[in-house]
Order: structure tokens, then sequence, then C-alpha cells
């Protein structure tokens, strides 16, 4: 990332069950998504880039219409699914801009579809044009996982997972800050079993170890979850570059985060 000051870049990634109502379709928690804004605003990093995830607006139409898979030739309403796919994601993404504009913050919106192509669902071209312009003037791209145009099939859906991790090592990033709604990560899935323990640190062989024992997410979620969200930052782990998840909904969580202090949470590092 280009920036007037050099800096690398710290990727934020908000995870769509951190600022949806997972089990309510096209339901966004307003106010955590507020708080969170504020916690961007307090940290004031001039080198921040965020991505967020597709909750309860995304994945449900995208599950419908079976967008992840590709276009199935002659089927119109799939065509239909696909640009209501995007469009709910600009609904959601257009309620997180309010909440950073509301708090003074320098942030614009950077739609996926309109500046990344896949290739069987990796990203292939990204127009970076625009985006690296925003980069020398300081301001804060906001991304998010979308519907995207595929050469092979036809569209698919980009997660913002991958976003992160794609953006991250392009750019160099310093670390990766993932917000989730819970407290970082858990030898079992602490939604199914209560008595669950957190892992405060992992290395890259036990990330491996631990990624296809990890759960699915609540609700519809067409990127596989958790074990998905894992398996997508596994190359920016192996490049050295750090990665903090932790709890979105807990209050302070992200601005501690971005700031380098010590969370509640899980620090994933090479070794």
């Amino acid at each position: 990332m280009i920036t007037m000051n050099d800096a690398r870049p710290i990727i934020l990634k908000l995870g769509g069950s951190a600022i949806t109502d997972k089990a309510v379709e096209a339901c966004p928690r307003n106010e955590l998504i507020n708080r969170m804004a504020e916690e961007v605003k307090r940290a004031d990093l001039d080198n921040l880039i965020i991505v967020h995830g597709g909750g309860s607006f995304g994945h449900p139409t995208a599950a419908k219409y079976g967008i992840k898979e590709g276009f199935k030739e002659g089927d119109l309403m799939q065509k239909f699914g696909c640009a209501e796919t995007h469009h709910m994601m600009t609904v959601l993404n257009g309620i997180v801009m309010d909440a950073f504009i509301l708090h003074e913050i320098p942030a614009v919106s950077v739609a996926p579809l309109n500046c990344m192509v896949t290739d069987n669902g990796k990203i292939r071209t990204f127009d970076e044009s625009a985006f690296k312009a925003m980069g020398k003037l300081i301001f804060t791209p906001v991304m998010y996982g979308d519907a995207v145009m595929d050469e092979k099939l036809g569209f698919t859906i980009l997660s913002g997972d991958q976003l992160v991790t794609y953006l991250a090592l392009k750019y160099n990033a310093e670390r990766i800050v993932v917000g989730v709604d819970t407290d970082g990560i858990f030898e079992e899935d602490p939604k199914v079993n209560a008595e669950a323990k957190p892992i405060k640190h992992l290395n890259l062989a036990e990330l491996k170890a631990l990624q296809p024992k990890l759960g699915k997410a609540d609700g519809v979620d067409v990127t596989g979850g958790m074990a998905g969200k894992i398996a997508e930052l596994i190359p920016a782990v192996e490049a050295g570059i750090p990665v903090t998840v932790t709890g979105a909904t807990k209050n302070l969580s992200i601005y501690r985060a971005l700031t380098g202090q010590s969370v509640l949470g899980t620090v994933i590092e090479k070794t």
C-alpha cells in the first residue's frame, strides 16, 4: 500500500457474524457497528484497510441462487440472484459506511465487483489504480465480500476472508485483525460446547492441524464459517504476517487489537 507516510497497512476484517444477526435475514447490528466505528476512530490509524463480511445480507441470497458455484447456462433468475446478492452487500456496506462517516473517518467504499475478477474462485485481476490513489491521500478503503465476475464460472462469491489475505500479501501488511462473534479461536465450537477452551496463541503448524476441526457459522454461510476463514488466512500466516482474532462484540477489543495492545482472543504467528 503506497501512502504518504509509506507505512505498511493494517488490515481489519469485520466479520459478518459480528456486524449482523445471521439468524435473521438482512438484520444489521447497528449498535455494534457504531461502536466498532468509534473504536476505529479512536485508534486513529492512517494505514488502515477495512474489509467486512456479508452476514445475513449477502449469504442467504447467494445460497438461494447458488452464486458461489457459478452461472448455470440459461438460468436468468440466477443472473438476477447474482445482481441481488451484490445489491444486498451494497446495502450492508452502506450501513457500515454510515457509521464511519458519522464518526468523521475518511472511509471510501470500494466494491470488488467493479475492480476484481476471479478465476475459478481465486482473484485473478485487480484494477488497483483508484485504490492506490486513495492510499496516497490516506483515505481508508472499505471493501467487502461480494458477487464478482469469474473467468471460468461466469460469476461467483469472493469472500471477505480471501480479500483480506490477498490485500495483506499484495501490500505487505504489518498485521491482520479479525473481529468475530466469539472471543477468538477455540479448541471446539464454543456455540456448541460452552466448555470449549479458548486458544491464546497458535503457530502455523498448529493452525493447519486445527483448521479442519473448526465449526461452521450459525445461519447461512456460503464461505465456510470459521474453518473457511482460517483456510483463507493460512497463506498470510505462511508469509509471516501475524493475525489477531478477537471478539468484536466486546468493548474496546477492536481498538486494542488495532493499537497493538493485549486483547482477549487468539494471536496467530508463523512460528
